[in-house]
């Protein structure tokens, strides 16, 4: 059975809603464009534009402690630069992100909505090419900005240990996709997968957080993941972390294939 993407999304916020795309460009040793460029810094946080380095995501607002924010659906439009926030589909916030007075709007917006949640002023931050991943630069990669893939046959196997629909973004992977067996993609470490010219190589499988216990939809916390993974399959991994080696366009209906080791 052929290997197909089912479907693509970035994450332009740190925490935030995901944006579904029906194809991006690719460029080596980057992330998906857009995905994870800013973030919801706590007052603590201390993060210098001008010398990004990665901090843990306990550093920044964030699904596993801030589950209220799945409340909330962001579109984030790039030429404006302007981050859009509603509720139930009710407009609660334009900010403009290149702006100090917009990220000012912005973090205000955020703290009052966590309620109390984090004490002090919250603050969005960026910097030129960097990505708040969740990962650090693993010892076997080139770069530290990769592109998150999972397979839905693992999901179903999920599914299927912990006898409930577990929703794919649950895991806010940038890449899901059909057709290979429940797992497979766990030996494809240190292997290159192609989605026509483009080329990555799988760098390291995901080990997954409390994050995953709330659900995208509703902002409950209603399934132990990591539970399930360790009592079903003795691991709490879920999706793979490749980085990009030859750039490219991949869409979704796209084959993938994995190159021989």
């Amino acid at each position: 059975m052929p290997i197909t993407l089912s479907a693509i999304y970035r994450y332009p916020v740190k925490g935030l809603s995901p944006e579904k795309l029906d194809n991006v460009a690719l460029a080596p040793g980057r992330c998906l464009p857009q995905d994870r460029r800013f973030a919801i810094a706590l007052p603590a946080t201390r993060f210098d534009p001008a010398h990004p380095e990665w901090l843990a995501k306990t550093h920044f607002a964030m699904l596993m402690r801030d589950e209220r924010l799945a409340q909330l659906q962001t579109r984030f439009e790039a030429e404006r630069e302007e981050l859009q926030v509603e509720r139930d589909g009710r407009v609660l916030l334009r900010a403009s992100l290149n702006e100090p007075e917009g990220r000012r709007q912005a973090g205000e917006f955020f703290a009052t909505f966590l309620d109390g949640a984090v004490e002090g002023p919250l603050r969005i931050v960026e910097a030129p090419g960097h990505a708040f991943a969740d990962a650090r630069r693993k010892p076997n990669a080139t770069t530290d900005q990769y592109v998150s893939l999972i397979n839905r046959a693992s999901i179903a196997a999920l599914e299927t240990a912990i006898g409930a629909p577990v929703d794919p973004l649950r895991f806010r992977a940038n890449v899901y996709f059909d057709g290979a067996p429940a797992w497979n993609e766990l030996e494809w470490i240190e292997r290159q997968i192609a989605v026509g010219a483009t080329r990555l190589r799988v760098i390291a499988a995901i080990t997954r957080c409390a994050a995953t216990q709330v659900d995208p939809t509703t902002a409950e916390r209603d399934l132990d993941i990591v539970g399930a993974l360790q009592r079903g399959f003795g691991h709490n991994l879920m999706g793979i972390y490749a980085e990009v080696v030859e750039g490219g366009e991949i869409a979704v209906g796209d084959a993938l294939t994995v190159r021989p080791a």
